[in-house]
């Protein structure tokens, strides 16, 4: 290589000796560089080295503080969703007013932001504040939503006592449960309300707060706010109670129907003394300021009955809610289905199977739904004490169903070539790598569909449902109204949650013969004037058949036959036939009975909120046995119509027998007809259709003025008044006069009505 800026051009050869000594020379230079620093470095951080005891706790801090940063993680998941419920809600101006009435146009309760009951914060007395404070949070004005040292306070006592006895929420915790969030006893709940309690801090005041949380709170006999609470327990203002009558409703927060005056008097002046102590241990008042309260107690106005449907109540006013959306009104009056006859008998027989057996067998919760096989919801309890929780497990709660899901597979193998008498075989069958077992262990052998059916064999029910097809079974599901369920392996042995309510809705559409079935528990809404919104029967779509009758007359059949040699043989009624199906879901953790009537479907279960397992309770013991105690209450007739596929019971047929016998003899002797052996509770669709014309009559008449004399009548005016239409002719759109109908008429008119409702005609 020649240098060519020489000017002999002659080059030079390059030095590589020299480029070689100089690479080493640096790579020793720099690796001497890094291990001075790396000694200095160590040498620096040496000094810190910590050993034994100290490092120990090193370590544990280290480690605390990683958990710490994955904990923070975790919460902001449940934050973000907190936020967003709270900030879709957080306008109240969109809040209902729903004042409802039952099936018959009695007030039963009220729920929502009661606008015209709310007293502005200045207008509630004092002592009224200071024994809510005292009682519920006296750090209140002095934490940022969440009351650290009075929740640490409570897991002390709570510790020492081994039960819970303080409850460490603060008022704008609870505030925040109230209006947002769902009583439900979880963990996600409860970081969801600790998330919005701090974030109504940021957005509201200490008094809005507070002003808020009188507004809301519940204090049992269906009374929301202190304002409510006032008018039922006093019959007076907010404004005007006494210091005894401020304590007794403070005392209230709690526990609203274990401390409810009305429910027991005792335990309600006992909590208002508790209250009056913790307002002189507050520093709020004197001993000698609450002795005169001490002395005379609050006396209450007598309201005779008081329970109320509650949880029906909560479930209709999200049916208002979700009726009404969009539209402007939000003061209404909504008549509902329930009857408070029915809801008392089912609450009866939930309540006192659970009070005496729940201890022994390990089971605290249940509920339970009724309604008609039209979908008209005539009872609904969501568990055993309002007061205590106010989640409506009849409405929200997804358990396993366990066999009581076996129908509807059931039901998908007849509409695919299955009948009640094909052979099938009780025996090892599989899905991937899981394998069903029959819950009295080993196999039975061939047997018919019907047996299967009613001795629950779960391999049995698997197989059909992977010969008919798990889509198929899926789609039927979604045809009921079941959308979110999931194709299994073990889908034919309900592993999927399912609401109470979902499932009587699901046995409805089987009571009905195959039509479809919604149900609902608002049959109209009207403004406080009168105006009507909404009306079921007007504004709802025509109900259609989503099943052919005969398979569902089939799987009917093969019900029954689950009730009268089969699992659920406790649950048999004396005076009309009734089908159903048991289920139980595995560690019996679930026990439901879901059966019907020609009249009533009604679905119970028992269980435990926190899904511990009961001590082998299954749905043919406690369950059937609560379910035939509230059927047998809720009919009070033989009169009931036949269920499709099922014959009648023989009381029935001796008693439709006996009036068609009283029928055929008023036709020839002109004889008046004797009433049924038995009073007819639930009245023919055709009376009830008159007596809610009558009412509409009636609502719709003018008010007459006490004021103004009545002017009396010329004489000209006589035969006038005679001519005037009666309900009949008010109820026909014909004015032309009718013939008067003749015996014979009467009967053909009772006979023609009797085939079109499915029932004998009952005289009048």
């Amino acid at each position: 290589m020649r240098d060519f800026l020489q000017g002999n051009h002659r080059g030079k050869l390059i030095d590589w000796l020299k480029i070689d000594s100089w690479i080493d020379s640096g790579l020793y230079g720099a690796w001497i560089g890094f291990r001075d620093w790396w000694s200095s470095y160590s040498s620096f951080f040496g000094r810190f080295e910590v050993k034994g005891f100290v490092r120990a706790c090193n370590e544990l801090a280290c480690e605390a503080l990683s958990l710490a940063v994955v904990g923070f993680l975790v919460l902001l998941t449940f934050a973000l969703p907190a936020f967003e419920i709270a900030q879709g809600k957080i306008n109240l101006s969109d809040e209902f007013s729903v004042t409802f009435l039952d099936r018959y146009g009695n007030e039963i309760g009220k729920r929502g932001l009661l606008r015209d009951d709310s007293v502005p914060l200045e207008e509630i007395p004092d002592h009224m504040i200071k024994a809510t404070l005292a009682t519920e949070d006296r750090r209140f004005f002095d934490h940022f939503g969440i009351d650290v040292m009075g929740t640490l306070r409570a897991l002390a006592e709570n510790a020492r006592a081994d039960s819970v006895v303080q409850g460490g929420s603060s008022l704008t915790q609870q505030l925040a449960k109230n209006m947002f969030l769902t009583p439900e006893k979880a963990l996600s709940r409860k970081i969801k309300e600790a998330f919005i309690a701090i974030y109504l801090e940021n957005h509201y005041t200490k008094p809005e707060i507070l002003k808020l949380y009188f507004d809301r709170a519940y204090l049992g006999g269906g009374s929301y706010g202190v304002e409510a609470a006032a008018q039922y327990y006093f019959a007076k203002s907010i404004r005007e109670v006494t210091l005894s009558e401020s304590a007794m409703l403070a005392g209230m927060f709690k526990a609203p129907t274990r401390y409810a005056p009305h429910v027991n008097l005792a335990a309600s002046r006992a909590r208002a003394n508790e209250v009056l102590s913790n307002m002189v241990e507050a520093g709020y008042l004197s001993e000698g300021q609450v002795y005169g309260a001490r002395l005379t107690p609050a006396r209450i106005v007598g309201r005779g009955d008081l329970k109320t449907p509650d949880y029906f109540l909560d479930w209709g006013f999200e049916e208002v809610r979700r009726l009404m959306h969009g539209k402007p009104n939000r003061i209404v009056v909504a008549r509902t289905t329930v009857d408070l006859g029915l809801q008392r008998a089912a609450e009866d027989a939930l309540e006192g199977t659970i009070e005496k057996f729940g201890k022994s067998r390990n089971f605290n919760a249940g509920a339970l739904v009724s309604m008609e096989i039209d979908g008209s919801v005539r009872a609904m309890v969501g568990g055993k004490d309002y007061g205590q929780s106010q989640f409506n497990r009849a409405a929200h709660a997804y358990r396993q169903p366990g066999s009581s899901f076996k129908p509807y597979v059931y039901l998908t193998a007849l509409e695919n070539g299955f009948t009640p008498d094909t052979v099938v075989s009780d025996g090892y069958v599989s899905c991937g790598r899981w394998s069903p077992k029959n819950y009295s262990g080993g196999f039975r052998g061939r047997m018919t569909v019907r047996t299967a059916l009613a001795k629950s064999v779960n391999t049995v029910a698997v197989k059909l449902s992977l010969k008919a097809g798990r889509e198929k079974v899926l789609a039927n599901m979604q045809k009921i109204g079941v959308k979110h369920l999931k194709k299994t392996c073990s889908l034919a042995l309900g592993d999927t949650g399912m609401t109470p309510l979902q499932h009587v809705g699901g046995y409805a559409v089987f009571a009905s013969g195959g039509i479809e079935v919604r149900p609902y528990g608002i049959e109209e809404i009207r403004t406080l004037p009168g105006e009507l919104l909404y009306n079921h029967d007007r504004d709802e779509p025509p109900r259609k058949r989503i099943f052919e009758r005969k398979v569902v007359e089939q799987l009917n059949s093969m019900l029954r036959t689950v009730v009268t040699a089969g699992t659920g043989r406790r649950s048999t009624l004396d005076y009309t036939n009734n089908v159903g199906k048991t289920g139980t879901s595995s560690a019996y953790r679930d026990a439901w009975f879901m059966g019907f009537t020609g009249q009533y479907v009604t679905g119970v279960w028992y269980g435990n909120d926190d899904y511990t397992p009961m001590a082998r309770v299954t749905g043919g013991s406690f369950p059937a046995q609560t379910w035939k105690t509230y059927m047998t209450a809720a009919h009070d007739t033989d009169n009931i119509p036949q269920i499709p596929g099922v014959e009648l019971h023989p009381r029935q047929v001796a008693e439709q027998t006996r009036i068609a016998a009283v029928m055929a003899q008023s036709t020839t002797a002109d004889l008046p007809v004797p009433p049924p052996s038995e009073n007819v509770k639930d009245m023919s669709a055709a009376t009830r259709h008159v007596l809610e014309m009558i009412s509409g009559l009636l609502k719709d008449a003018p008010r007459l003025n006490p004021n103004k004399k009545a002017r009396p009548r010329p004489a000209a005016a006589a035969p006038a008044a005679a001519a005037q239409p009666n309900l009949a002719s008010a109820m026909s759109t014909d004015e032309s006069p009718r013939p008067r109908p003749t015996p014979a008429a009467i009967a053909a008119g009772g006979a023609a009505s009797a085939e079109q409702t499915g029932s004998a005609p009952v005289p009048q």
